[in-house]
């Protein structure tokens, strides 16, 4: 280990927690992501923790790839995001909502006149909040190799008939987010990427989240794994550039905190178009927990939050931000569905609120 690799080890969660008021919660916590290494259930793990817009944990945990024995940084090392992706991408809606090129409540017909008609018609709110009636994956296609554009991408599900009657229904799939993304490129007239770089990545200083594109470079990726503790593998190769928006975003836990922070402070989208996506939708009465491409629920001890669980090959995410307590968690791990979520809910994240103070 050099020396500026020992000093930004001293800074590092013992010394935040210290600075906290709460050393023996820090502890813990350390101590637990370190057992999910020592254990084999993860190959690598990166955490970041804002409140009040303080970092008040950042580590990271075992290896980014596994058998160049690199560790993995917080604030360099990518990793596959997943699902975490569609609040990014929500936040480039919400943009294009903010600036009246699209209208939540208009027909995506309207946008994209050349999708196969259904039997009913179906607007870009039902799309973001997943009541559409679009249908979800299919066998292999969780897993497509294919240099799919986001239009080419259509062939794979766009002659299937709604699963429901839009609006009376939710069924989430990532598919509408797919043609989510195909709007935006219409109205924007440049690639969802690029508008999404430009319009929500860059002005949050998101520099180190990109899609994973082909050929991208990738001196920083974690290398994606699948298996748990009867040993990691390298997971197969996929392609997910036709569902950016829905689950293609290669990204930092550093970064994707400041997605959070934008949400918190409203310094990207007005409070007022911001609170629409942030709000659970309603079917018959009862509530989906999920808003405009944001899970909207509350943890286990009952505290809201808004954010997004992420599950695809060689990543897994957990994205959640606490409006009251101004906190938010980037936790990234560079493996399929570790099965470690109820460790989480359960024994780790509510450590980080145990503290009185204002800092955890």
């Amino acid at each position: 280990m050099g020396f500026i690799e020992y000093l930004r080890q001293l800074i590092t969660p013992a010394v935040l927690g210290e600075a906290a008021g709460n050393t023996m919660a820090i502890k813990q916590i350390d101590a637990r992501f370190q057992t999910l290494i020592d254990s084999g259930s993860l190959p690598g793990l990166s955490v970041t923790v804002l409140k009040k817009g303080r970092k008040v944990f950042q580590k990271g945990y075992g290896y980014a790839d596994i058998d160049r024995k690199i560790e993995v940084d917080p604030c360099k090392t990518q990793f596959r995001i997943a699902s975490a992706s569609k609040p990014i991408a929500a936040m480039a809606l919400a943009k294009m909502v903010a600036e009246k090129k699209i209208d939540l409540d208009t027909s995506f017909y309207n946008y994209i006149p050349y999708f196969p008609k259904k039997k009913y018609d179906f607007t870009i709110r039902q799309l973001a909040s997943h009541t559409a009636g679009i249908r979800g994956y299919r066998g292999k296609e969780y897993a497509l190799n294919k240099p799919f554009s986001i239009k080419e991408s259509l062939q794979i599900f766009q002659d299937d008939p709604l699963e429901f009657s839009p609006g009376t229904d939710y069924l989430y799939t990532s598919f509408d987010w797919v043609l989510l993304s195909l709007a935006i490129e219409e109205v924007s007239g440049m690639p969802f990427s690029e508008y999404v770089r430009k319009g929500v990545l860059d002005p949050l200083g998101m520099h180190a989240t990109q899609a994973e594109f082909p050929g991208v470079v990738k001196k920083s990726i974690a290398t994606p794994y699948t298996g748990r503790r009867s040993g990691f593998r390298k997971a197969i190769p996929i392609d997910n550039q036709f569902k950016l928006a829905g689950g293609g975003y290669l990204s930092t836990s550093e970064d994707l905190v400041k997605l959070g922070s934008a949400c918190l402070e409203n310094t990207l989208i007005p409070a007022d178009i911001l609170t629409q996506f942030l709000t659970a939708q309603q079917i018959n009465g009862k509530s989906t927990y999920y808003g405009l491409g944001w899970q909207v629920s509350e943890d286990l001890q009952g505290r809201p939050y808004v954010g997004h669980v992420g599950n695809g090959i060689g990543g897994y995410s957990n994205f959640l931000v606490y409006p009251r307590e101004e906190m938010v968690i980037a936790l990234l791990i560079n493996c399929t569905d570790p099965g470690i979520q109820t460790v989480l809910d359960t024994e780790i994240l509510p450590l980080f609120f145990l503290s009185k103070k204002a800092d955890v």
